[in-house]
Formats: C-alpha cells, sequence, structure tokens
C-alpha cells in the first residue's frame, strides 16, 4: 500500500500520534514541536546536507537529538583528482539543547544558527536560496580550521515527504528528502580546498523531525546526478525503521517530477564470517521489478560514537551506480557510474 496524503493538516493529533501517516511529494503536514507527546531529551530534530560532484563530496549536519547537540561536516575524495579516495570527518558534541538551537519547523523557510565547542555553523533559508556557512577549528585533528560557504538553489516541483509512526505511542518520524538542488560554493581546509559548481554539483537535504524509539537501524541510499541526456535524475531509498504499511519513501525524480516506488531490497555483500563488506557490491531492487541497480563502492565514511548506551554507528558508503530504474508511465532510466551513496546505520538514541 502506498498511501498519498494531499490534504494539509497538523501532524499529531492529540494524543502526540501521526493523525495521517503516509507519503506526500510536499510537506503537506504541519509540524509543531510543542504538540509532542514526549519529554524533551527524546526528541529528534535534524538538517542534514550532502554536496558532491564525481570528484568531491561535502557533508554537513546541525542537529539536536534532545540529550546531545551535534554539529559534524565531513570531506571526501572519491579517487578522480587524487591518487586515492580521501575522508576527513570532524565536529562538536553538546549536552542537553532540548530544542534551544531553534531548528525551523518547516524546510520551506527559516534559519538556525548554532555554535558548539569548536564549529559554529549557519543555515539561512530565505525560501528562494540556502546559504550554508560555517567553520570547525582544528578540523578532524589537524590544527587547522574547516570553513564552507555554500548556496544552494532551484527547489524541484517534487520532494519526499513522508509520516511513520513506530508501534510504540507517540514516537513518529516526519522526514524530507529534497533531491537535486543546485550548488555552488567552496570548502576549505588547510592546504585543501574544493570549488563547486552549479554545472556539475548538486545537493540533498535530509530534513527529520520526530520523536524515535532507542534502537533503531536503518537503511538510505539517495542520488542526485546529471545523465548524459542532460535531465536531471535523482534517487532517494530507503527503509528499516517505523511502520511504513501505510507508504514507504522509495522515490524516483526526473527532471523534478516524482515516481513512485513501493518496497525496496538493499544486498549488501556478507563475509564468510556473517559481517558486512560494506566495499563490496550492493544491488538495489524493488518488488515490481523497476528497480535494478547495483554500487560499486569507492569509500566507506566511518565516524562511530560507541558509548555503550548510547551509539551512532554509521556506515555511509559512496561509490558508482549502474543499472535501470522505470518511471510511471514506462520510461527507463539508466546509470552509467555517477557518484551516489547507501547506508547502513544503527544507533541507540
Amino acid at each position: 500500500m502506498q498511501h498519498e496524503v494531499v490534504s494539509p493538516q497538523p501532524l499529531l493529533d492529540v494524543h502526540g500520534n501521526i493523525r495521517e501517516p503516509g507519503y506526500a511529494t510536499s510537506l503537506v503536514w504541519e509540524y509543531d514541536r510543542a504538540l509532542i507527546q514526549a519529554p524533551r531529551w527524546r526528541i529528534k530534530e535534524w538538517d542534514y546536507y550532502y554536496v558532491g560532484d564525481q570528484a568531491h563530496g561535502f557533508a554537513v549536519t546541525l542537529s539536536d537529538a534532545g540529550f546531545v547537540s551535534s554539529l559534524s561536516a565531513s570531506v571526501l575524495g572519491f579517487g578522480v583528482e587524487e591518487p586515492e579516495p580521501f575522508q576527513l570527518n570532524g565536529g562538536a558534541l553538546g549536552l542537553f539543547p532540548l530544542g534551544k538551537l531553534g531548528l525551523p519547523s518547516t524546510s520551506v523557510r527559516g534559519d538556525v544558527a548554532a555554535r558548539v565547542g569548536a564549529a559554529d555553523f549557519s543555515f539561512a533559508n530565505d525560501g528562494n536560496a540556502r546559504h550554508l556557512a560555517g567553520t570547525i577549528k582544528n578540523y578532524a585533528r589537524t590544527e587547522s580550521e574547516l570553513a564552507f560557504d555554500l548556496l544552494l538553489r532551484d527547489v524541484p516541483r517534487d520532494t519526499m515527504a513522508i509520516a511513520t509512526p513506530f508501534e510504540k505511542e507517540r514516537h513518529f518520524y516526519y522526514n524530507q528528502k529534497i533531491n537535486c538542488l543546485t550548488a555552488s560554493g567552496w570548502v576549505s581546509w588547510g592546504d585543501g580546498r574544493i570549488e563547486f559548481s552549479p554545472e556539475s554539483a548538486l545537493a540533498v537535504l535530509d530534513w527529520g523531525r520526530g520523536v524515535w524509539t532507542y534502537n533503531n537501524t536503518w537503511y538510505w541510499g539517495s542520488g542526485s546526478m546529471r545523465l548524459a541526456s542532460g535531465d536531471t535524475f535523482g534517487f532517494n531509498l530507503g527503509y528499516g525503521f517505523g511502520d511504513t504499511s501505510a507508504a514507504s519513501e522509495n522515490m524516483l525524480f526526473l527532471n523534478g517530477h516524482a515516481s513512485k516506488l513501493g518496497d525496496v531490497r538493499f544486498d549488501i555483500p556478507q563475509r564468510e564470517d556473517g559481517t558486512y563488506d560494506y566495499l563490496g557490491i550492493w544491488r538495489f531492487t524493488d518488488e515490481d521489478g523497476r528497480l535494478d541497480l547495483r554500487m560499486e563502492p569507492v569509500l566507506d565514511r566511518e565516524d562511530p560514537v560507541n558509548l555503550g548506551v548510547v551509539c551512532m554507528i554509521p556506515h555511509q558508503v559512496f561509490g558508482r551506480w549502474y543499472g535501470t530504474a522505470t518511471l510511471d508511465g514506462g520510461r527507463v532510466v539508466t546509470l552509467d557510474g555517477q557518484m551516489a551513496f547507501a547506508e547502513h546505520v544503527h544507533n541507540k538514541w
């Protein structure tokens, strides 16, 4: 079942549960933090942006997880302009923000700025453009400063929005992915610098708000790319948490127009001992035979936090994608090595 929600409405009912679970192509649900029926330290809110082209990527997050705030950034090289792929990860954690960061209640417009430890970020959104800027001192223990200044434009007609309940009362996840934003700007650190051009760089926003259960594992894949035809193509694939009986979050985008998919499966190769071989070839298929993709990994971005009771263990794998995806109406899109990512994440939070 893929239930599309089209009527604007409050996200939550008086009991703090989602009124109408399902998916949409815009933020038809109105998020109001004051209506959440859960302790403030259980509320999770974040804005995550990834900007990339075929040679480099940059990921930046500003999050308020209730008991901890996080400002983090990752610089990625895919071995195109450097001898080998590389990654740099760094940021800062703060204790018990409890909503004080003031993340916006909508992705349509709104600003947020925060300073935590050595990190100072500002995400400004006037409804037309998103200006991401910030610094991290002693970035990735390099004794140099990371600085970034990026401008994202051209929100497409359709996005992936989903309201997912958990089986546990008053727990929910409200999420939007905006694929294929055009991107320009720069990132610098020490002797390194990346310039992103709108002719080659695209971005995705992962906008999340909700009350999560304690122990979760999820799978997410995202791509924003230009095809040889000149068309802009994106995809959002994922599963692993909550009650998705109303809808999945799987969606394809061609030139800003969405095509909905049902359930999708991630096949991650395993070693003989049963552990995942994240740098082996991943495969992605759907229940209706419309998706047949593989990812040939270039690097596994690992930046784990494991404190026992609390852990955040991500494997965000970047690679070149090949295969086919069939849109609504039957058009087949072929990927022939475009860079995108997929992740397998385990959190206790």
